[in-house]
């Protein structure tokens, strides 16, 4: 293990044998799981188990199934996560460690030698930070109403994780920045933290190019009724006035939304398909990406590194915010902003 300027890194001895049985739920983790499997993490063979009924996850699947790496195989989508320790597996490999389907597993016998958590954004920034705390923490989503006893599933797997990773059978595996002291801190706990910059990803052929000069990623805030609709439809559209705009919105996004901000002539919006960091790999120096506070900002400077093309975030005013965000999920949303100084 050594720190680099930006970031810790653990490399853990490999080859690694065996299988690990993955259960995906989003583009993100789905292309998590292949840069891990391709990094050698998981072992000799793979099986992806895509959650049935999440069509943006169809796309993504579609596309990566021709050109996964060797010893990757999926498996038909379904609504129930494979057991530990199914299918002979050493590995369990999971994304969303704040599901209470998956606490519920992960709180049962685990035939598994060990336990895999991949990338879903900077939630995985919070369980590493929530697992390096002294102070029971309750692994929910911030903006989650949870009762009591969600709660107490939530800390009932806060002791599980922590007692796996201190019998060293837990790894974390991310494309984002690590502040070192939580890095080391949850190294000392005796877990395992590997990074990654995409590395399968950049070895795949380049998508078609984008001619717009600036490139927009979509946000769910609004949607979701944390920020104003209104000022964020006017920032948007602000941005044409330095050109033409392509939009690429979230998941989330609401079809009259996404047609009110079509009707500007100069903004063209894209449909969602597979993840942004896949989407725009072809951009070239001279273009810009703006977005507010998103995981797509740091992870996207991943791929575009060197490639000359500016990565811009935006602070949200406090004009914009609704009350439903407290000032506690503010932060968290905004930290990303913090990821791209890095």
């Amino acid at each position: 293990m050594y720190q680099t300027e930006h970031r810790i890194i653990q490399h853990l001895a490999r080859p690694r044998f065996g299988h690990a049985e993955v259960w995906v739920e989003s583009p993100l983790q789905l292309l998590s799981a292949i840069e891990a499997h391709g990094a050698g993490l998981m072992g000799t063979s793979s099986r992806i188990h895509p959650r049935e009924g999440t069509t943006v996850l169809d796309a993504t699947l579609a596309e990566l199934v021709a050109q996964a790496p060797e010893g990757v195989s999926f498996a038909a989508p379904t609504c129930t996560p494979p057991v530990p320790g199914s299918a002979g597996s050493r590995r369990w490999v999971t994304g969303d460690a704040y599901s209470g389907r998956i606490q519920r597993a992960l709180l049962g016998p685990l035939g598994v030698q060990e336990i895999i958590i991949i990338d879903d954004g900077l939630a995985t920034l919070g369980l590493i930070k929530a697992l390096i705390s002294e102070e029971p923490t309750a692994l929910v989503r911030p903006r989650s109403a949870a009762g009591a006893a969600r709660r107490a599933l939530g800390i009932a797997c806060w002791y599980r994780l922590r007692a796996l990773a201190r019998a060293k059978r837990l790894l974390v595996f991310t494309a984002l920045h690590v502040e070192p002291e939580v890095a080391n801190a949850f190294l000392a706990l005796g877990g395992h933290l590997e990074s990654h910059g995409f590395e399968w990803l950049n070895t795949r052929p380049v998508p078609a190019r984008i001619p717009e000069p600036t490139v927009v990623v979509g946000s769910a805030m609004a949607a979701d009724g944390l920020i104003e609709e209104e000022p964020y439809l006017r920032w948007l559209r602000s941005l044409a006035q330095d050109g033409p705009v392509a939009y690429f919105p979230h998941r989330r996004e609401s079809a009259g939304f996404l047609q009110r901000l079509s009707a500007h002539e100069a903004i063209a919006v894209r449909e969602h398909t597979i993840p942004i960091e896949m989407r725009l790999r072809a951009l070239r120096r001279g273009q810009v990406v703006r977005a507010l506070p998103s995981t797509a900002l740091p992870s996207l400077r991943l791929v575009l590194g060197g490639s000359g093309v500016r990565i811009t975030g935006k602070d949200i005013p406090e004009t914009w915010w609704k009350p439903a965000a407290s000032p506690g999920l503010r932060a968290h949303l905004s930290s990303s902003l913090e990821l791209l100084a890095t």
